[in-house]
């Protein structure tokens, strides 16, 4: 039995689907689990209420863990989760870290992350963690404006970095689950290649076949349109990486090619693959 928490999101849903359709026996848990594969066990919990976590994991022997929300900036213990992941049989966690947390281990965007890295390590489970770098996704932030104006507004418009496609992550991660070898292992998860907000939306005008116009917002303003829908730490953590990257965070990995067999999908397939979302 493999448990997914996050079970609804950008990662744990397709994960889900995609382990389903291989054929495993899954537990999907979340706040509020809806809208899962046939076969699949939904439970209700919380990560932060281990109380509600230890029935999720009867009969599990692999965690799939991944964590949204206050989970980032101060709910929950990682190393009570742990134990009580340990003592319920499950012999393999996967987490679904950052970039971030080895990259800026003590910022207060990441220092969660790398404290759940640390509780993961420190445990005798077998462990592998996985470390994307920024999402391609984020641009459906864009999509309001790009249908309604054809129109991208973001901040540090030439500075690049290799988002990733979460396509990648989903699969690297049922690869990780499913097959042996990956015990002890982080991967870094990027793209092929780093692009630019300003030609992430020139991709973008590709796509759709129009053009589309790029607008550079100040810190300020991007701060406020990021904490409507993020903690306000992980906002500011992220402007940090968009704006100021490190060399690291700059760097093109191999690990998703290591881990498939094939290279990583470049932001440019990742809008044509999803370019009815900004029509």
């Amino acid at each position: 039995m493999i448990v997914i928490t996050g079970a609804t999101g950008t990662v744990g849903r397709p994960l889900l689907h995609t382990l389903a359709a291989q054929g495993a026996k899954l537990t999907a848990v979340a706040r509020h689990p809806a809208g899962l594969p046939d076969g699949v066990r939904p439970f209700a919990a919380d990560l932060a209420d281990l109380e509600t976590v230890r029935p999720a994991l009867d009969g599990a022997d692999t965690l799939f863990l991944l964590l949204a929300g206050d989970l980032l900036v101060d709910a929950g213990d990682p190393d009570a989760l742990l134990k009580v992941v340990a003592a319920a049989g499950v012999r393999r966690v996967v987490l679904l870290s950052s970039q971030g947390a080895r990259t800026r281990p003590d910022a207060p965007s990441h220092a969660r992350l790398k404290a759940y890295e640390d509780a993961v390590t420190r445990t005798d489970l077998d462990w592998t963690l996985l470390r994307p770098g920024g999402f391609a996704t984020n641009s459906y932030a864009w999509a309001p404006s790009v249908r309604a104006e054809r129109l991208v507004a973001a901040p540090f418009g030439d500075v690049a970095l290799p988002v990733v496609d979460p396509a990648d992550i989903t699969a690297v991660a049922a690869a990780v689950l499913t097959e042996p070898g990956h015990t002890g292992r982080a991967y870094e998860l990027t793209g092929p290649t780093a692009v630019s907000p300003r030609e992430q939306a020139a991709a973008l005008a590709d796509a759709l076949g129009e053009p589309v116009r790029f607008v550079e917002l100040n810190r300020a303003e991007a701060k406020a349109a990021m904490t409507r829908f993020m903690p306000e730490p992980v906002a500011e953590g992220t402007l940090s990486i968009l704006g100021e990257p490190t060399d690291d965070e700059r760097r093109v990995s191999p690990d998703i090619a290591d881990v498939l067999g094939r290279p990583a999908r470049s932001y440019a397939e990742w809008a044509a693959a999803n370019v009815d979302a900004f029509r």
